[in-house]
């Protein structure tokens, strides 16, 4: 069992909330790993980072971030002190000075992947039917309920501009590629991940494991806790 001093803090993506990471949550509690998962506004990536240090702001000691998708930029942008590794999630993962749509878009979407285009706000909806076609094929028809009805959209201020130097140059990083994800094309999980040096996990799984497949997220993040806590 992983030491109680470090806490894990989780980070949703786009076109979800906390309540995406309900089952990697309990999964992790019944280890008593501490664990909150941050509330992101998806307004812009600075609001993001800003929401995220918020909620660092409420742990003490060392901390784990985990991040899913679109928040993969997100935590890389996280301050340094007391964060101690890092894990994504099917994650998006840009370098210094790239957009998060430059490797959103790196590579040609799979074809079940939603049309994307910003409302007369500038934000993103995800289509109700991309939750069962593309988001979380392998959910059940309640999950895919669940997950449209709490969507948040995200900002075009989020994707559009360059991230600054990203925290997994500087702490370990565990990285799981979902090789059925037809968000964010696994060949882009895969460049990004060994590109960041990361300790990599491969698993059939879909875009968001989180609610299909917590167990495998949850030993994910739990083999970063032992990492960090040396248990």
């Amino acid at each position: 069992m992983a030491k109680a001093d470090v806490t894990v803090v989780l980070a949703h993506g786009a076109w979800a909330d906390g309540s995406s990471w309900a089952r990697v949550i309990t999964a992790l509690e019944t280890e008593a790993i501490k664990v909150q998962a941050a509330p992101l506004p998806l307004t812009s990536l600075a609001d993001d980072v800003a929401a995220l240090s918020r909620s660092l702001d409420r742990t003490e000691g060392p901390v784990v971030l985990a991040g899913h998708a679109y928040a993969g930029a997100v935590i890389a942008l996280a301050r340094r002190a007391r964060v101690k590794a890092l894990v994504y999630i099917a994650a998006l993962a840009p370098d210094e000075g790239e957009k998060v749509a430059d490797v959103f878009y790196r590579l040609a979407p799979h074809p079940k992947a939603p049309k994307l285009a910003p409302d007369d706000n500038g934000l993103i909806w995800l289509p109700e039917d991309a939750f069962a076609t593309a988001f979380a094929q392998n959910a059940s028809a309640e999950d895919h309920a669940v997950l449209a009805a709490v969507q948040r959209p995200i900002s075009l201020n989020c994707i559009t501009v360059p991230a600054g130097r990203p925290l997994w140059k500087d702490v370990p990083s565990w990285y799981l590629i979902a090789e059925q994800d037809r968000m964010i094309v696994p060949e882009t999980q895969r460049f990004m991940a060994e590109r960041m040096k990361a300790t990599i996990r491969t698993q059939a799984v879909d875009h968001t494991p989180s609610v299909t497949a917590p167990a495998a997220v949850a030993d994910v993040i739990r083999e970063a806790v032992r990492s960090v806590s040396g248990n």
